[in-house]
């Protein structure tokens, strides 16, 4: 099914202060007040944060929905293991719908509703340790039991996860930055908006400028390429030449686009930039399961996906065959990888083997 009308309100009415916004205004305040709460209650040590033997990495966002916190681990994975570090990755695995809050490491025969179709694809895409668990301190523990090469964690969205002590944080805006200003409901901030970038903190913006007034650094987002689901499925690699082919189709075919994100509007967008004729625009919930029959027609002659959406297909899907796969790609600039660079040195975090130099690749 598609966004409800309810999911379509609450996003315009993110964007500014009509009335609906004021209406849940109310409700903000009783938010910001448990807010406040929860962290002075770790502040002053009512409630225990828990320290991992390892440094760790949280990335995260302020805002409800997701602004690409996932192309961003799967980009600092590659750059810290190109510096030298063996990184694992811990993640609340949203979407499970296997019934527990267990800690389980992510394995290639795994589904989505077993352990998160985010932390499913970051260990497919990443090639690292992944372990799932609504206790992230407990994740990572299980983590270094299983795998003791591993000597820094990723949290992918752990940011208003206290429990979990963190030596950097990246806090990740797109386009929409902030928002209203508002907390949820009224807005969709999870958190205040900060005054200035707190310490051992980066800000990275996924979008093509800065959104908010906190000083940050823009990362680069593009297709790689596509391929068909079954030589996705297979570990084969996307090539642009495939790209502008499926392009050239599109113009003659009608063209089926689906995406169970955040933002769809920026998949079909990517797309259509590519040169492609979008004929049928399907944007769905983030995190959408496809445990029916997908939305478009089993007879489609064409039809694109994201990895997010992709992970949770399966051969049996109807059409599967004319299915397509666009990997993401997401660029981190020198500035960003020098920044972080600086930030590990000044706390003396250094991996226990040699890295190699230089930025990763654009």
């Amino acid at each position: 099914m598609r966004r409800t009308g309810l999911e379509q309100r609450l996003l315009r009415a993110w964007r500014g202060r009509g009335l609906l916004a004021i209406a849940l205004w109310p409700i903000s305040i009783v938010y910001a007040t448990l807010v406040c709460l929860r962290n002075l209650s770790f502040r002053q040590g009512w409630r225990r944060t828990q320290r991992l033997p390892v440094p760790v990495l949280v990335v995260g966002n302020l805002i409800a929905g997701g602004a690409g916190k996932t192309p961003v681990v799967l980009a600092l994975a590659a750059l810290l293991q190109q510096q030298g570090w063996h990184v694992g990755v811990i993640s609340r695995g949203h979407g499970r719908h296997d019934g527990t809050d267990g800690v389980t490491e992510v394995g290639p025969t795994h589904t989505a509703a077993e352990v998160g179709d985010e932390p499913l694809l970051l260990q497919r895409r990443a090639g690292v340790p992944v372990v799932v668990g609504r206790d992230r301190a407990r994740a990572g523990r299980h983590l270094l039991a299983a795998h003791p090469e591993v000597d820094l964690i990723l949290s992918d969205d752990g940011l208003q996860h206290r429990a979990l002590a963190r030596d950097i944080q990246v806090i990740v805006f797109d386009e929409r930055g902030a928002g209203n200003g508002w907390l949820l409901p009224a807005g969709p901030l999870r958190e205040p908006l900060p005054r200035a970038v707190p310490p051992a903190t980066l800000v990275l913006y996924n979008a093509p400028q800065a959104s908010t007034p906190l000083p940050g650094h823009l990362g680069r987002r593009r297709l790689q390429g596509v391929l068909r689901w079954h030589d996705w499925q297979a570990g084969r690699s996307a090539a642009p030449l495939s790209l502008r082919q499926l392009a050239e189709r599109s113009q003659r075919e009608e063209a089926w686009a689906a995406a169970g994100i955040a933002q769809p509007e920026r998949f079909f967008e990517l797309l259509r930039l590519a040169g492609l004729r979008i004929t049928h625009a399907l944007p769905l919930p983030d995190h959408h399961g496809f445990v029916s029959a997908p939305p478009w027609p089993a007879d489609a002659a064409l039809v694109l996906v994201t990895e997010k959406d992709a992970v949770k297909l399966s051969a049996e899907t109807p059409g599967i065959g004319q299915v397509w796969v666009t990997p993401l790609d997401f660029s981190l600039d020198a500035p960003f990888c020098d920044a972080l660079a600086a930030l590990m040195h000044s706390l003396s975090l250094h991996p226990k083997r040699t890295p190699h130099h230089g930025h990763p690749p654009a």
